[in-house]
Protein backbone atom coordinates (compact mmCIF):
# COMPACT_ATOMS: atom_id res chain seq x y z
CA UNK A 1 0.00 0.00 0.00
CA UNK A 2 1.14 3.38 -1.04
CA UNK A 3 2.37 5.76 2.12
CA UNK A 4 -0.91 8.42 2.87
CA UNK A 5 -3.54 6.11 0.90
CA UNK A 6 -6.06 4.02 3.23
CA UNK A 7 -7.47 0.37 2.33
CA UNK A 8 -10.40 -0.05 0.34
CA UNK A 9 -12.99 -2.64 1.17
CA UNK A 10 -14.09 -4.97 -1.72
CA UNK A 11 -17.66 -3.92 -2.91
CA UNK A 12 -18.48 -7.34 -2.36
CA UNK A 13 -17.51 -7.62 1.34
CA UNK A 14 -18.81 -4.01 1.98
CA UNK A 15 -22.13 -4.91 0.55
CA UNK A 16 -22.26 -8.27 3.03
CA UNK A 17 -21.73 -6.22 5.87
CA UNK A 18 -24.46 -3.97 4.77
CA UNK A 19 -26.53 -6.79 4.20
CA UNK A 20 -25.56 -8.33 7.86
CA UNK A 21 -26.15 -4.95 9.81
CA UNK A 22 -29.78 -4.68 8.05
CA UNK A 23 -30.49 -8.33 9.18
CA UNK A 24 -29.64 -7.84 13.18
CA UNK A 25 -31.23 -4.66 12.91
CA UNK A 26 -34.70 -5.98 11.76
CA UNK A 27 -33.91 -8.64 14.39
CA UNK A 28 -33.20 -6.70 17.27
CA UNK A 29 -36.39 -4.06 16.39
CA UNK A 30 -38.43 -7.15 16.57
CA UNK A 31 -37.72 -8.72 19.63
CA UNK A 32 -37.74 -5.24 21.11
CA UNK A 33 -41.14 -4.93 19.84
CA UNK A 34 -42.60 -8.25 21.19
CA UNK A 35 -40.85 -7.39 24.63
CA UNK A 36 -42.39 -4.05 24.56
CA UNK A 37 -45.84 -5.24 24.17
CA UNK A 38 -46.22 -8.57 26.24
CA UNK A 39 -47.19 -7.68 29.91
CA UNK A 40 -44.77 -8.92 32.61
CA UNK A 41 -44.45 -12.29 33.07
CA UNK A 42 -42.78 -15.63 34.47
CA UNK A 43 -40.94 -18.18 32.60
CA UNK A 44 -42.20 -19.58 29.51
CA UNK A 45 -43.02 -23.25 29.80
CA UNK A 46 -43.19 -25.39 27.00
CA UNK A 47 -46.60 -26.91 26.37
CA UNK A 48 -45.62 -28.97 23.53
CA UNK A 49 -42.55 -31.06 24.70
CA UNK A 50 -41.57 -31.85 20.65
CA UNK A 51 -41.29 -35.46 21.02
CA UNK A 52 -44.77 -36.09 22.02
CA UNK A 53 -48.19 -35.12 22.79
CA UNK A 54 -47.79 -35.62 26.79
CA UNK A 55 -50.02 -33.26 28.53
CA UNK A 56 -52.96 -33.27 25.63
CA UNK A 57 -56.06 -35.65 25.18
CA UNK A 58 -57.13 -36.10 21.29
CA UNK A 59 -60.44 -35.28 20.55
CA UNK A 60 -61.61 -35.92 16.74
CA UNK A 61 -65.40 -35.98 15.53
CA UNK A 62 -64.93 -39.46 14.04
CA UNK A 63 -62.99 -41.33 16.80
CA UNK A 64 -63.86 -39.67 19.94
CA UNK A 65 -61.42 -39.15 22.62
CA UNK A 66 -57.80 -40.69 22.10
CA UNK A 67 -58.45 -42.94 19.77
CA UNK A 68 -56.17 -41.24 16.56
CA UNK A 69 -56.19 -44.02 14.38
CA UNK A 70 -55.73 -42.00 11.20
CA UNK A 71 -53.18 -40.26 12.81
CA UNK A 72 -54.41 -36.99 12.37
CA UNK A 73 -52.00 -35.82 14.55
CA UNK A 74 -48.45 -36.26 14.75
CA UNK A 75 -45.34 -35.14 16.15
CA UNK A 76 -42.61 -34.46 13.42
CA UNK A 77 -39.24 -33.23 14.08
CA UNK A 78 -40.14 -31.09 16.76
CA UNK A 79 -43.35 -30.00 15.39
CA UNK A 80 -46.99 -30.96 15.04
CA UNK A 81 -47.98 -32.28 11.84
CA UNK A 82 -52.58 -32.04 11.53
CA UNK A 83 -53.59 -33.82 8.19
CA UNK A 84 -56.49 -32.04 8.76
CA UNK A 85 -58.55 -34.45 7.93
CA UNK A 86 -60.94 -34.35 10.90
CA UNK A 87 -62.65 -31.97 13.05
CA UNK A 88 -61.80 -31.63 16.50
CA UNK A 89 -58.27 -31.25 18.31
CA UNK A 90 -55.46 -31.70 21.08
CA UNK A 91 -56.43 -30.42 24.43
CA UNK A 92 -54.76 -29.63 27.72
CA UNK A 93 -55.13 -31.87 30.42
CA UNK A 94 -54.62 -28.99 32.57
CA UNK A 95 -56.77 -25.39 32.94
CA UNK A 96 -55.00 -22.11 32.68
CA UNK A 97 -55.94 -18.63 33.87
CA UNK A 98 -53.86 -15.41 33.83
CA UNK A 99 -51.06 -16.25 31.29
CA UNK A 100 -48.96 -15.70 28.21
CA UNK A 101 -49.37 -18.09 25.36
CA UNK A 102 -46.97 -18.09 22.27
CA UNK A 103 -46.61 -20.21 19.28
CA UNK A 104 -45.96 -20.13 15.89
CA UNK A 105 -47.76 -22.12 12.50
CA UNK A 106 -48.19 -22.27 9.12
CA UNK A 107 -50.62 -23.67 6.18
CA UNK A 108 -49.29 -27.21 4.50
CA UNK A 109 -51.30 -27.86 1.19
CA UNK A 110 -54.10 -30.09 1.53
CA UNK A 111 -57.67 -29.49 2.46
CA UNK A 112 -59.97 -31.92 3.41
CA UNK A 113 -64.19 -32.40 4.15
CA UNK A 114 -65.80 -29.02 4.09
CA UNK A 115 -63.16 -26.54 3.31
CA UNK A 116 -62.30 -28.38 0.23
CA UNK A 117 -62.00 -25.15 -2.39
CA UNK A 118 -62.33 -23.01 0.85
CA UNK A 119 -59.91 -20.91 2.96
CA UNK A 120 -57.62 -23.08 5.38
CA UNK A 121 -58.92 -22.80 8.53
CA UNK A 122 -57.89 -23.90 12.32
CA UNK A 123 -58.04 -21.92 15.79
CA UNK A 124 -56.99 -22.38 19.21
CA UNK A 125 -59.81 -22.30 21.69
CA UNK A 126 -59.24 -21.02 25.07
CA UNK A 127 -61.08 -20.46 28.37
CA UNK A 128 -63.10 -23.81 27.53
CA UNK A 129 -65.58 -24.32 30.42
CA UNK A 130 -68.27 -26.73 30.95
CA UNK A 131 -68.23 -30.31 29.40
CA UNK A 132 -66.55 -31.10 26.21
CA UNK A 133 -69.13 -32.57 23.47
CA UNK A 134 -69.28 -36.05 23.06
CA UNK A 135 -68.91 -36.87 19.10
CA UNK A 136 -71.22 -36.58 17.26
CA UNK A 137 -72.65 -34.25 19.13
CA UNK A 138 -70.27 -31.70 17.80
CA UNK A 139 -66.65 -31.33 19.38
CA UNK A 140 -66.33 -27.65 20.21
CA UNK A 141 -67.17 -27.04 23.63
CA UNK A 142 -67.67 -23.68 25.04
CA UNK A 143 -64.87 -21.26 24.82
CA UNK A 144 -63.38 -18.04 23.11
CA UNK A 145 -61.72 -18.99 20.18
CA UNK A 146 -58.28 -17.16 18.48
CA UNK A 147 -59.48 -17.54 14.84
CA UNK A 148 -56.54 -18.40 12.21
CA UNK A 149 -58.13 -18.67 9.04
CA UNK A 150 -57.05 -17.20 5.31
CA UNK A 151 -57.92 -13.64 5.60
CA UNK A 152 -59.31 -13.52 8.71
CA UNK A 153 -56.27 -14.78 11.41
CA UNK A 154 -56.68 -12.89 14.65
CA UNK A 155 -60.64 -13.07 14.48
CA UNK A 156 -62.27 -13.75 18.04
CA UNK A 157 -65.00 -16.56 17.75
CA UNK A 158 -67.02 -16.41 20.54
CA UNK A 159 -68.33 -20.64 21.07
CA UNK A 160 -71.92 -21.45 23.00
CA UNK A 161 -72.29 -19.76 25.61
CA UNK A 162 -69.06 -17.29 25.92
CA UNK A 163 -69.64 -13.54 25.61
CA UNK A 164 -67.27 -10.31 25.77
CA UNK A 165 -67.03 -6.87 24.47
CA UNK A 166 -65.03 -5.17 21.68
CA UNK A 167 -64.72 -1.21 22.41
CA UNK A 168 -67.71 -1.52 24.36
CA UNK A 169 -69.34 -3.30 21.69
CA UNK A 170 -71.02 -6.95 23.35
CA UNK A 171 -70.92 -10.10 21.77
CA UNK A 172 -72.42 -13.23 22.61
CA UNK A 173 -73.19 -16.23 21.77
CA UNK A 174 -76.27 -19.35 22.48
CA UNK A 175 -75.41 -22.19 24.50
CA UNK A 176 -78.84 -24.00 23.39
CA UNK A 177 -80.29 -21.71 20.76
CA UNK A 178 -83.18 -22.36 18.35
CA UNK A 179 -81.18 -21.88 15.58
CA UNK A 180 -77.31 -23.70 15.84
CA UNK A 181 -76.34 -20.55 13.78
CA UNK A 182 -76.05 -18.16 16.53
CA UNK A 183 -74.01 -20.64 18.73
CA UNK A 184 -70.92 -19.00 17.56
CA UNK A 185 -70.51 -14.99 16.79
CA UNK A 186 -67.39 -13.56 15.34
CA UNK A 187 -65.87 -10.58 16.44
CA UNK A 188 -63.49 -9.55 13.74
CA UNK A 189 -59.90 -8.32 14.23
CA UNK A 190 -58.98 -4.69 13.70
CA UNK A 191 -58.82 -3.03 10.36
CA UNK A 192 -60.05 -6.27 8.32
CA UNK A 193 -61.41 -6.10 4.50
CA UNK A 194 -63.70 -7.81 2.61
CA UNK A 195 -63.51 -11.62 3.41
CA UNK A 196 -64.09 -14.95 0.46
CA UNK A 197 -64.22 -18.16 1.41
CA UNK A 198 -61.87 -19.76 -1.24
CA UNK A 199 -58.45 -21.45 -0.66
CA UNK A 200 -55.87 -19.25 -0.16
CA UNK A 201 -57.60 -15.92 0.02
CA UNK A 202 -55.45 -13.29 1.34
CA UNK A 203 -56.92 -9.90 3.02
CA UNK A 204 -56.26 -7.25 0.41
CA UNK A 205 -56.61 -4.29 3.35
CA UNK A 206 -54.64 -5.36 5.95
CA UNK A 207 -53.37 -9.01 5.93
CA UNK A 208 -51.11 -10.31 8.70
CA UNK A 209 -50.20 -13.57 8.00
CA UNK A 210 -47.19 -14.17 5.82
CA UNK A 211 -46.52 -15.93 3.11
CA UNK A 212 -48.17 -19.28 2.49
CA UNK A 213 -45.70 -22.39 3.99
CA UNK A 214 -44.08 -19.85 6.22
CA UNK A 215 -44.24 -19.60 10.12
CA UNK A 216 -46.42 -17.00 11.88
CA UNK A 217 -46.20 -15.91 15.55
CA UNK A 218 -49.41 -15.87 17.15
CA UNK A 219 -49.50 -14.36 20.97
CA UNK A 220 -52.48 -14.23 23.24
CA UNK A 221 -52.58 -12.34 26.63
CA UNK A 222 -55.45 -13.55 29.27
CA UNK A 223 -55.28 -11.30 32.31
CA UNK A 224 -58.45 -12.51 33.84
CA UNK A 225 -61.54 -11.09 31.83
CA UNK A 226 -59.03 -8.69 29.33
CA UNK A 227 -57.49 -10.74 26.47
CA UNK A 228 -55.39 -9.38 23.42
CA UNK A 229 -54.46 -11.03 20.56
CA UNK A 230 -51.18 -10.45 18.21
CA UNK A 231 -50.21 -12.07 14.83
CA UNK A 232 -46.57 -11.34 13.65
CA UNK A 233 -45.87 -8.63 16.69
CA UNK A 234 -48.91 -6.82 15.47
CA UNK A 235 -52.25 -6.68 17.84
CA UNK A 236 -55.40 -7.67 16.08
CA UNK A 237 -57.80 -7.64 18.77
CA UNK A 238 -58.60 -6.95 22.33
CA UNK A 239 -61.58 -7.55 24.17
CA UNK A 240 -62.85 -7.28 27.90
CA UNK A 241 -65.67 -9.00 30.17
CA UNK A 242 -64.85 -11.91 28.90
CA UNK A 243 -67.58 -14.33 30.77
CA UNK A 244 -65.32 -16.94 31.97
CA UNK A 245 -61.31 -16.32 32.84
CA UNK A 246 -59.77 -19.59 33.07
CA UNK A 247 -60.04 -22.84 31.43
CA UNK A 248 -57.77 -25.34 28.80
CA UNK A 249 -57.41 -24.98 25.44
CA UNK A 250 -57.53 -26.69 22.01
CA UNK A 251 -55.55 -26.67 19.19
CA UNK A 252 -57.92 -27.39 16.23
CA UNK A 253 -57.57 -29.75 13.63
CA UNK A 254 -60.41 -28.48 11.12
CA UNK A 255 -60.30 -29.32 7.41
CA UNK A 256 -56.90 -28.14 6.61
CA UNK A 257 -53.33 -29.64 7.02
CA UNK A 258 -51.40 -27.06 9.85
CA UNK A 259 -48.62 -27.43 11.45
CA UNK A 260 -47.97 -25.68 15.03
CA UNK A 261 -44.49 -25.55 16.73
CA UNK A 262 -42.64 -24.16 19.98
CA UNK A 263 -45.84 -24.31 21.89
CA UNK A 264 -45.46 -22.08 25.21
CA UNK A 265 -47.21 -20.51 28.26
CA UNK A 266 -45.82 -18.28 31.31
CA UNK A 267 -48.15 -17.15 33.60
CA UNK A 268 -48.72 -13.54 34.28
CA UNK A 269 -46.87 -11.30 37.27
Amino acid sequence: MEPGKSARMPPSLLRFFCLLIAFVSVALSGIAQSAKHIPPHGKLVRLFNGKDLTGFDILLQSKGLNNDTDKVFQVEKRVIHVSGNDFGGIVTQKEYEDYYLRTEFKWGDKTYLDRVGKARDCGILYNITGAIPAPPNGVWPRSFEFQIIEGGTGDIWLIKGASLKVKGQPFSSQERPPDDSVQYTKAPRFGEGPWQNVTGYRDPVGEVEKAHGQWNLLELVVDHDHVKYWVNGKLVNEATDLNATKGKLLFQTEGAETYYRNIEIAPLK
